[in-house]
């Protein structure tokens, strides 16, 4: 598949972000508000097109989960472009509500794929461990856990994480999909004056549920019920583990997203789009 854009469009890069209380994930479902939706419905009233300008993200973020570096491509019709192009980042920000926001609209470089041509996906969780409960000011973005954390234990078991592993147990299967994935990070920090915990979490790509997963593993170490070597033992046995729990969406936020420079986004597409195995493994 080539990252050609067709004679006549071009394409065009969307710096945004959201607060996903409100919505039912990035990617459009009938009946259901969810970001992508709201950006390709006000990019369509706002150029006063009769069709829909589809949206690639550089990862679609699940119902409830933030974002405050998400990366987007859209394609566009030249003449669509040099009509509204001036106008168009202040047209949609008076067309969408304000849970959205996209902070720049350009031209994207040759061989750019907001999905494919990503280096890394750089994720946070916030969590709150103090008896009272979370500050209610922060609550739609931070999950509150009714036991007291170890963050030393948490980092033991992060360290055995990170690398590249077949994350199968900490992922929701897709058919025809691979669950191999290099997290690059895993690690927490607590805040000394808010008390919140906070997980970096940084991978070259995610598998469904799989951030949420890797905290519901790192909290039943942090408050005792699971030792530091067991989130490494769940890994390495390769399949779903009842007792890993995906934590709640909202505690969830999308970060950053890194690219190459712009004359190796097209490799990076192309290298992204290879169906990965881990060293040793049999083919077919």
């Amino acid at each position: 598949m080539s990252d050609e854009v067709e004679p006549g469009s071009v394409r065009l890069r969307l710096d945004l972000a959201y607060d996903g209380k409100d919505f039912s994930g990035w990617a459009k479902q009938t009946g259901r508000r969810t970001v992508q939706g709201e950006i390709e419905d006000a990019l369509r009233t706002v150029t006063r097109s009769a069709r829909t300008y589809d949206l690639t993200v550089a990862g679609r973020t699940d119902a409830g989960v933030h974002a405050r570096g998400q990366v987007a491509h859209v394609d566009l019709p030249v003449e669509v472009w040099e009509e509204h192009g001036d106008k168009l980042l202040r047209r949609m920000a008076g067309r969408m509500a304000p849970d959205v926001r996209i902070w720049r609209i350009a031209p994207a470089a040759d061989g750019f794929n907001a999905r494919f041509s990503a280096l890394w996906r750089r994720y946070a969780y916030r969590v709150c461990d103090r008896t009272g409960g979370v500050d209610p000011l922060l609550r739609g973005h931070v999950l509150w856990h009714d036991r007291p954390l170890d963050v030393d234990a948490m980092n033991r078991a992060a360290a055995r994480m990170t690398g590249e592993h077949d994350f199968a147990a900490y992922c929701k299967k897709r058919e025809g999909a691979t669950t191999i994935r290099t997290l690059q990070k895993l690690s927490w920090v607590r805040d000394g004056a808010s008390g919140i915990l906070t997980a970096t979490v940084q991978a070259d790509a995610f598998c469904h549920n799989m951030v949420r997963a890797l905290i519901g593993a790192a909290l039943f170490v942090g408050d005792g019920r699971r030792p530091a070597e067991w989130p490494a033992q769940v890994l390495a046995a390769g399949v779903r583990d009842p007792g890993v729990h995906v934590v709640r969406p909202h505690g969830l936020t999308l970060e950053e997203v890194a690219y190459p420079a712009d004359e190796l986004l097209a490799d990076r597409a192309a290298q992204a789009r290879n169906v990965r195995t881990l060293p040793g493994a049999g083919c077919c």
